[in-house]
């Protein structure tokens, strides 16, 4: 089965792209509130005070232009959000005192979901530790009680809601990238994996083996038997398969019958020592209503391909030798002509 032709980019990281809409909305809104505060102050002839907030408004400009980018940088932008927030209202509520808490509320809330939650914690720690020490401020006198409890009830919200969120996004990336039948990572997770080979340190790149592999005659057994004795063959293999790997090994259900296998093997040698135990302990351990169940396996060592596709397509042109050959084989990449 070829992949798709083409790079393939990696999946995406779901917390980034959790954050993509809120930083959509509020950098831009960030900007025009800094942008016209700033006119505001000009206008009531507080020319410094001006300068200062177009210069806290410039990280959000910036963040708008790297969010909208062909190629859009979410993390930078969500930094420079969270420190033009930082900066705004600290500002606005040393000009305006009190009348200024409420766009604090509601950059206390809005750092969570646009950046890591590591930076957005001490982020915002940062601003709650500003407005206190403005003693006319939240310290009074008279101290404002009630605004300190909406701060602490905000930040405490804000703070688990978000990370509950990402949790449950994890958990849902997690799900999204195994076979639901076989419990093995899927395709998805296949050509994650690959790409982070392709990334990868050099030396290392050259130990890694692919190899793909499929049940010999499996649509007879569904026709004979049913989808029920195939499921039934698919998850023993894939059994039998991470039984088989060591450590270091992974192994995928890239669609169907057919499995590949990311192996470091470091040599032609071997990886067809690999490849041949596996489809010996198959050949052993498989069995069906009809008997044993076969596969065959085509390999090939990584051999300096800038695209997982083509490295895929060499181990893909193995199995398909190995099947000509009579199934039940193995046939390595470097030996095709």
């Amino acid at each position: 089965m070829e992949p798709a032709s083409g790079p393939s980019p990696s999946s995406p990281n779901l917390p980034h792209e959790l954050r993509r809409v809120p930083l959509r909305t509020i950098a831009p809104t960030t900007s025009l509130l800094l942008l016209f505060f700033s006119v505001w102050l000009a206008l009531n002839r507080q020319w410094g005070w001006a300068l200062c907030s177009a210069a806290v408004a410039t990280p959000a400009v910036i963040a708008c232009t790297l969010i909208y980018r062909r190629a859009p940088k979410m993390g930078a932008a969500g930094l420079l959000l969270c420190i033009a927030h930082i900066t705004g209202c600290l500002l606005a509520a040393g000009l305006l005192g009190r009348s200024a808490l409420p766009w604090s509320y509601l950059a206390l809330m809005a750092n969570f979901f646009l950046v890591r939650q590591s930076i957005a914690t001490p982020a915002n720690l940062l601003l709650v530790a500003g407005l206190i020490a403005m003693p006319p401020l939240l310290r009074g006198p008279p101290p404002d009680l009630q605004a300190l409890v909406v701060i602490i009830l905000i930040f405490g919200f804000g703070y688990r809601f978000s990370r509950r969120l990402q949790g449950d996004h994890t958990r849902l990336e997690l799900l999204a990238s195994l076979d639901a039948l076989t419990g093995l990572p899927n395709r998805r997770a296949l050509e994650k994996a690959l790409q982070q080979q392709i990334n990868g340190a050099r030396e290392n790149r050259f130990r890694q083996a692919l190899v793909v592999l499929d049940i010999d005659h499996f649509k007879e057994v569904n026709d004979r038997h049913g989808h029920a004795a195939g499921d039934a063959a698919l998850s023993d293999l894939a059994a039998i398969l991470h039984a088989e790997l060591r450590d270091n090994d992974k192994v995928f259900r890239f669609g169907g019958e057919e499995f590949v296998i990311l192996a470091e093997t470091g040599s032609r040698e071997a990886l067809a020592g690999f490849s041949e135990r596996i489809r010996n302990a198959v050949f052993q351990a498989l069995n069906g209503p009809d008997g044993r169940i076969t596969i065959s396996l085509g390999a090939a060592m990584y051999g300096g391909e800038q695209h997982w596709q083509d490295w895929f397509s060499r181990a893909d042109a193995a199995l398909y030798r190995a099947k000509s050959e009579g199934r039940n084989s193995f046939a390595i990449a470097d030996d095709l002509p």
